[in-house]
């Protein structure tokens, strides 16, 4: 197995510069062997990040190497083990679906996306991934799908089977359903399918699903034609159904997800679940709710878009 060390030496006196040093080789997950010492795998993200603490240590009169070792009889595997990171973890997120009930779900909801965050960045510097990490995830998949259930009792449960690639054209002049008052969702299922699929849709608002007609496409429903799948929500079944895969779909598809379900949470979600919100409380008739929140879909898959392309 092969890794770097890191070997430091600061002056005394230079606090903030050791201070610094410290704080990326510990986000980076180094093992440290001793006071200035740190060891990490020998991979290119974290030889950049060595590079990076050796360089700032020298632009500030210290020294440093990085010294790479191949080791056959491994001395340092145990020191990255993150078991009990995630055993933390877990404990954590059984108390959550404990505690978990209409009245708390707020407070369970804030607490599950702290978690979320916490698994990531765990599981960002867990080089020799095991049973745990696994384990850890499931559970936080649970927590998150219980969270859903109590906070929006009559979203479609997930359901399993294969995906079928459907072509456009056969989806054209269309009346589809969905439940009335969408959140998010179905607003994104709804811009999806009038901007890439059929532009000529009409969208019927039900007030349950069983109001749902025979004649028309059903989406984000039990039992409806395009629902959640897998580990999958309506807006990313509708996607792969129909082939519409690029990346900026792909980072659309990720903020509905989480969102919607929880999850890995991209940088750009709260923006849009509080600009949603706003719109979900103040524009009461859902044709024009719609319509406003497909610009500010509109505009993001088109930043998306452009930053592909840079």
């Amino acid at each position: 197995m092969k890794y770097l060390i890191l070997i430091l030496t600061l002056a005394t006196e230079n606090a903030t510069l050791r201070m610094r040093a410290w704080r990326a080789v510990k986000a980076a997950g180094a093992a440290a062997l001793r006071d200035g010492v740190y060891v990490l795998p020998d991979r290119d993200d974290c030889r950049g990040t060595l590079q990076s603490v050796a360089e700032d240590v020298q632009s500030g009169n210290g020294t440093a190497f990085l010294v790479p070792v191949d080791v056959s009889d491994d001395p340092f595997l145990g020191m990255f083990d993150r078991g009990e990171d995630y055993a933390v973890l877990i404990r954590d997120v059984a108390a959550a679906v404990e505690s978990l009930t209409l009245d708390t779900a707020g407070e369970v909801l804030k607490a599950a996306r702290k978690l979320r965050k916490t698994f990531t960045s765990t599981a960002a510097i867990d080089y020799f991934p095991g049973q745990s990490r696994e384990q850890a995830s499931v559970a936080l998949q649970v927590l998150e799908r219980k969270l859903a259930q109590v906070l929006s009792p009559d979203e479609p449960h997930f359901v399993e089977h294969p995906l079928d690639r459907l072509a456009i054209a056969d989806y054209q002049g269309l009346i589809w359903a969905t439940r009335r008052r969408p959140s998010v969702d179905r607003l994104a299922s709804a811009w999806l399918i009038r901007r890439f699929i059929d532009r000529n849709a009409k969208i019927l608002w039900l007030d349950t699903p069983g109001d749902c007609p025979n004649d028309v496409v059903g989406f984000d429903f039990d039992g409806a034609n395009f629902t959640h799948v897998g580990d999958r929500v309506t807006f990313e079944i509708l996607a792969e159904s129909f082939g519409l895969t690029d990346d900026a779909m792909k980072r659309l598809g990720a903020i509905i997800h989480f969102l919607d379900v929880g999850g890995l949470q991209p940088p750009e979600a709260a923006g849009l679940e509080g600009v949603l919100k706003g719109m979900r409380d103040s524009i009461l008739d859902d044709d024009q709710l719609l319509a406003a929140a497909s610009l500010v879909f509109d505009g993001l898959f088109s930043a998306f878009k452009g930053s592909s392309h840079d």
